[in-house]
């Protein structure tokens, strides 16, 4: 399996938003970071990925994984970068390190994880079509009371997304601990289409139960949308 590297790329926000405003890409962050990293690293070389920025800050850093090592990075920005994308994210302040080449079985670890929790529907379901993307929570509830709310069934959708998460993970780990810290609808456009849809930021614990499994689901994310800054599973020391 090739190494797995995360990366960390300090980010200047005026920058990047006024290089996104030129480009027309507005109203998905993601969907222009997509843009701006495809054209610097090459395409598909920097997923998942995640912008972390503080509340009122001017700067940001983007945190990805890649399949390619530092050194080819950096030369592939320099060589096939335009100009006003190197001023966004400049590789000589690219960072990185290798990730671990095996995981222990029975390992605990915490994790903090970007989501968005729609499922891609393989029958018609209410007024969604085959192959529609709908939310995770509003799918429940359809399946659930296809002839409307119910009164007597709350459905909760905090257990929704947490159970949408599980059986992501099932076959690389068990979810031990769930909690949302943020929810929100944010939009995505794709192929010039707007569409809203769940924005969920969890935190939790987890216990591997197959380490190739895992590495794969760091490499690929989690859930839909893992090119446009959902799916990154990002690892923390676990809390006990």
């Amino acid at each position: 399996m090739t190494a797995l590297h995360l990366i960390s790329l300090p980010l200047d926000l005026g920058l990047f938003r006024r290089w996104a405003a030129h480009r027309k890409l507005i109203g998905d962050e993601g969907a222009a970071l997509h843009h701006l990293l495809g054209e610097t690293f090459g395409k598909s070389a920097l997923q998942p990925f995640r912008l972390m920025v503080a509340p009122h800050a001017v700067n940001a850093t983007l945190y990805a994984y890649a399949r390619t090592d530092h050194a080819s990075l950096v030369q592939t920005a320099k060589e096939t970068g335009m100009p006003d994308a190197l001023a966004v994210c400049d590789p000589a302040r690219l960072d990185s390190k290798a990730m671990p080449q095996t995981w222990t079985k029975g390992r605990r670890l915490a994790f903090d994880l970007r989501a968005r929790p729609v499922k891609r529907l393989m029958i018609s379901a209410g007024v969604f079509p085959k192959g529609a993307e709908v939310d995770a929570f509003l799918l429940e509830a359809i399946r659930r009371h296809p002839d409307g709310p119910s009164p007597d069934d709350k459905i909760d959708r905090e257990t929704v997304y947490r159970n949408w998460l599980a059986e992501r993970m099932s076959e690389a780990a068990e979810v031990t601990q769930t909690r949302i810290v943020r929810f929100e609808r944010s939009a995505a456009i794709r192929n010039g289409l707007r569409r809203e849809g769940p924005d969920v930021t969890f935190h939790g614990e987890l216990v591997i139960r197959d380490g190739d499994a895992l590495a794969e689901r760091l490499a690929r994310g989690v859930g839909r949308h893992a090119a446009y800054g959902y799916g990154m599973l990002l690892l923390r020391p676990s809390g006990r």
